[in-house]
């Protein structure tokens, strides 16, 4: 099976009231993890690349990467997507550089301006059988390039769903209903809250069309104790409960990303390991059970958070 879009896998979550995951990945041993738990629950999967680890990798490797990791795990569909692309310019290159999916994310622009920049991308990538995510609504929090402030923050407004899907011809579209990017989304004493409201009336204004949380990794405690246990120095936070994030996956959600909780279990599996084996300095004997971890993240959020196990 060679790399795929996100339409048909979109049509099929939006049908069943599951979503399927989207994960970052910046080298071998992530996208290692996320594909053999997919493959082993036959769940399909989207993997991301932010601008940040195009950078770090180089957009060659990761490519290869990926189509490694479709040659190894021929049963289950897999998506390269581009995540939070800046520019039309970065766009196209991911699409001519064999990506099968991209972001454009021109939240942070007038809406017209917004509408322009994800229209003019949209007319590009689907002439390459490429699919296009856009955000309206800004998510506040840190990740990689993305930094909004809470002040800069804003929910999507339902009213401006329709035209902004009809005048740029995008495949899905991100919006804020209260996740936030990176891992301290909520201070402990916080209550978490999705606006399922928005997302409901998104939803009538959408009719069958997917829709993207980001920003919705839920910062499961162990691993942050597990860094601090191990030298680290994180404070508490509370994530998006992962309850939530399953009922918005049974409404009109058809893409979840995560991020910082792979970053999260990774990190403190290093650490603990590093602790335990203080002389050991093989990469592999540490970032094998690093993969580990990676690989059972991402096999607990497909089967609490996604719903998508056996929908290969």
């Amino acid at each position: 099976m060679a790399l795929v879009n996100t339409k048909e896998m979109f049509k099929k979550a939006y049908d069943g009231g599951y979503a399927v995951g989207a994960f970052n990945v910046n080298n071998m041993e992530i996208v290692q993890g996320i594909t053999e738990a997919c493959q082993e629950l036959k769940a399909p999967v989207i993997l991301q690349v932010s601008a940040g680890a195009r950078k770090y990798a180089n957009h060659t490797y990761l490519v290869k990467l990926v189509e490694a990791a479709v040659k190894e795990n021929p049963n289950i569909p897999i998506a390269l997507h581009l995540d939070h692309g800046s520019s039309y310019e970065l766009c196209k290159d991911c699409i001519d550089g064999g990506f099968t999916s991209v972001m454009i994310d021109g939240s942070h622009l007038p809406f017209d301006e917004n509408v322009e920049l994800a229209h003019k991308v949209a007319e590009y990538a689907h002439k390459y059988n490429v699919t296009v995510e856009a955000e309206l609504g800004r998510l506040a929090g840190i990740e990689d390039a993305v930094n909004v402030s809470a002040d800069d923050a804003s929910y999507t407004n339902p009213a401006e769903v329709q035209e902004f899907v009809e005048r740029t011809g995008v495949d899905s579209l991100a919006i804020a209903i209260g996740t936030s990017h990176g891992a301290y989304k909520f201070k402990p004493g916080q209550k978490p809250q999705l606006r399922f409201d928005i997302l409901a009336e998104v939803g009538k204004r959408l009719p069958g069309f997917p829709i993207v949380l980001h920003g919705a990794s839920s910062v499961i405690p162990e691993f942050v104790q597990m860094i601090n246990q191990y030298g680290g120095q994180m404070p508490d936070a509370i994530g998006i409960p992962e309850d939530m994030l399953r009922e918005a996956a049974k409404m009109a959600v058809c893409k979840i990303n995560v991020d910082s909780d792979l970053r999260l279990a990774m990190t403190g599996t290093i650490r603990k390991y590093f602790a335990e084996n203080p002389s050991h300095f093989d990469p592999r004997q540490y970032l094998a059970p690093a993969r580990t971890a990676i690989k059972d993240m991402v096999a607990h959020k497909i089967n609490t958070v996604l719903g998508c196990a056996g929908k290969a």
